[in-house]
């Protein structure tokens, strides 16, 4: 009996003793649940992990050896607390590159490696690592390369005027290859998205930025920083960056402050006298072309068949007044068919003298047209507006007036 009694105080310590026992494995730093031998093969398309518990608050590195002694660090410093489940680190043969500023990540060469996972204690001094084996195999293939890489112009003024207005970034892809290409601002604010994860061909490539935020906003002047991002199907990824400088920019726009149109009866052969005045009240200056303020049409003429074609409608950014009426069905470029040049100056003082001028912003400009009415209508309501080449009309049938026509 005494014996069964001894017995059973035994056993009640040692049950006693369990706790405590479960309290130091549970405490141990670094415990490595990897595999002591793993295979990454490439053309299987599959990952490995790298699986770990700690016992404690801890910093965390994780690192691979190649043969030759370089070191691979996959995490650096990582903080980790203790958790009822496993860590997981999954790997797909790729490191962080150092030594090469363009590449960024790096497929390792296939070969054997030595894993490390190492952790030190927040609480103290004590360190902990494990290691194992890694073999990588399959095929090896560099980082790509991004070829022919510019920019044109590298400095642009994006006000709509038509010279400069936006960059056009090109570059060659020697692979298939996924894309990213984002502008940074240079006050930190968000980065705007050109290219987002698209999979591209080994072609020449062309992206086009308008200097604009991606809803449109009008960004201020100063130096932004394009960055081309190309990952392959490996997991190496290559960048390239540079300038991109923004000046002049600016949205344009223009008020028409004053508008007569007279006399208001006439003979049939007989002129018309449109009077305008227009204001720059955009932020930026304005193109303008002929023909100029005097310049006589007739109701037959249109602004782009006078002069041996002279003034033919242009490719954009230019502005000029313009004199339509009720009776014209005609769209788009017919519409408006008198036309003046939006400048208080000269043909000769014209910034290209008798081509093209500029509005600056705040400046006004009085316009005088005439119009020979040829049309044979008893009544003609005729009306002004501003119109944008390649744009629309920014002011439409402005200041109407009512013309009687006597035969």
């Amino acid at each position: 009996m005494q014996r069964l009694h001894h017995s059973l105080l035994a056993i009640c310590a040692a049950l006693a003793l369990c706790p405590a026992l479960a309290a130091c494995g549970a405490s141990q730093l670094l415990v490595n649940s990897t595999p002591a031998t793993l295979v990454l093969d490439r053309s299987s398309g599959a990952d490995v992990s790298f699986s770990y518990n700690v016992g404690r608050a801890a910093k965390i590195w994780v690192y691979v050896d190649d043969a030759q002694g370089t070191r691979y660090t996959l995490r650096e410093g990582e903080p980790r607390t203790p958790s009822g489940t496993p860590y997981t680190m999954r790997f797909d043969g790729t490191a962080p590159s150092t030594g090469t500023p363009d590449v960024l990540q790096r497929a390792l060469p296939s070969g054997e490696y030595t894993y490390t996972i190492q952790a030190k204690a927040d609480d103290g001094g004590e360190q902990a690592e494990r290691q194992g084996k890694l073999t990588i195999t399959g095929t090896d293939t560099p980082p790509p390369s991004v070829e022919n890489l510019t920019v044109s112009p590298a400095t642009i003024s994006p006000n709509a005027d038509g010279i400069d207005d936006q960059a056009e970034i090109s570059y060659q892809l020697p692979i298939t290859a996924t894309v990213d290409l984002s502008i940074a601002r240079p006050d930190g604010g968000n980065t705007i998205p050109i290219i987002t994860g698209e999979q591209q061909e080994p072609t020449p490539h062309t992206a086009l930025w308008n200097g604009k935020t991606s809803d449109g906003a009008i960004l201020p002047n100063g130096v932004y920083t394009y960055t081309l991002r190309v990952q392959d199907a490996l997991g190496n990824i290559v960048q390239r960056s540079g300038p991109i400088t923004i000046v002049e920019s600016g949205q344009p726009e223009a008020t028409i402050t004053y508008s007569n149109i007279a006399p208001a009866r006439i003979e049939l052969g007989d002129t018309i006298t449109v009077t305008l005045r227009v204001k720059n009240t955009g932020d930026v200056p304005i193109r303008t072309y002929g023909p100029a303020s005097g310049y006589t049409y007739t109701t037959n003429d249109v602004f782009s068949s006078i002069e041996q074609g002279k003034y033919v409608q242009k490719s954009g950014g230019f502005w000029r007044v313009g004199v339509d009426w009720d009776g014209n069905t005609s769209a788009g470029p017919r519409r408006y068919p008198y036309r003046w040049a939006i400048t208080p100056r000269t043909p000769d003082k014209w910034q290209v003298p008798y081509q093209e001028d500029l509005l600056l912003p705040g400046e006004e400009a009085e316009v005088i047209g005439r119009i020979q009415v040829d049309q044979p209508e008893n009544k003609m309501g005729f009306y002004v507006g501003l119109t944008w080449d390649g744009v629309g009309f920014r002011q439409d049938r402005v200041g109407r007036q009512i013309v009687e026509v006597g035969f």
